[in-house]
């Protein structure tokens, strides 16, 4: 069987992986705090028929040898934590992170993490997410709060009529050194791994860590024209590994018919 056929076929399955890596982009153009995913690849094992540098007979070196390729494989799905851009909202409950960092929410007893700064208030008045998950550490804001002020230093404070403080707290932000390697869990959760290392909380505008706006949401950091790019080259590159197939196919059939 020719060797074409399945190094082909590799690159036809490795294409659509791609193309579903790109389509997820797509899908999440609008998603808060959304972050882009990059499908990368690596090329499969080289069948040696003629090693370079092997002595001829004549004593000399080949200078090059031969090494027949067997095909494509995806390697990782990487997720790019770059900025995007901010959107006005007015809402005071909506955070923004400028720079690096997450914020911290409790899942059902868990750690879990987030760029999506759209917070809501439950009826109990805890700031929490359009899921339920309370924002930590949990600040409840009083019943007779006219405003909710938050500083880019991640300081919360509650007032209420002429401007009186009813309660206050401080919002800390997490950093990872690898944060690739969290486990994205959907619902705009990242969860803590060995490959992401331990989160590190900070204050907000110290050191490694962003600060936090309010009154603004980071949106996706998908590039649509990026995206519709890297799709016409990925179907390209589907087309073609299929036009591979097609032609090894053809070239057994000549094999085949010269019984006849």
């Amino acid at each position: 069987m020719m060797r074409s056929l399945w190094t082909a076929a590799t690159g036809m399955i490795a294409q659509q992986l791609n193309i579903d890596v790109i389509s997820n982009n797509l899908a999440n153009v609008n998603t808060i705090g959304f972050k882009k995913n990059r499908a990368e690849f690596e090329d499969l094992l080289y069948q040696n028929m003629r090693i370079a540098g092997t002595e001829t007979v004549g004593g000399e070196r080949i200078p090059t040898g031969i090494q027949v390729g067997m095909g494509v494989r995806p390697t990782t799905v990487h997720k790019l934590f770059s900025q995007g851009d901010y959107q006005n909202t007015e809402n005071p409950l909506d955070l923004a992170i400028e720079g690096d960092g997450f914020f911290q929410l409790d899942v059902n007893g868990e750690e879990a993490y987030t760029r999506a700064g759209a917070f809501k208030l439950n009826d109990e008045g805890t700031i929490v997410t359009a899921n339920g998950h309370p924002l930590q550490p949990e600040f409840t804001v009083p019943e007779d709060t006219v405003n909710v002020v938050v500083t880019s230093d991640g300081n919360i404070t509650a007032l209420g009529r002429g401007g009186d403080e009813l309660a206050t707290a401080e919002i800390p932000i997490y950093t990872f050194t690898n944060p690739a390697g969290l486990k994205a869990a959907g619902r705009n959760l990242y969860y803590e791994t060995d490959a992401s290392g331990d989160a590190v909380q900070g204050t907000p505008g110290e050191e490694q860590f962003g600060t936090i706006t309010q009154g603004y949401l980071e949106m996706s950091n998908v590039e649509i024209v990026d995206e519709m790019v890297n799709m016409i080259v990925g179907q390209r590159a589907y087309e073609i590994n299929s036009k591979a197939i097609q032609t090894s196919d053809a070239m057994l059939q000549t094999a085949n018919n010269l019984k006849r």
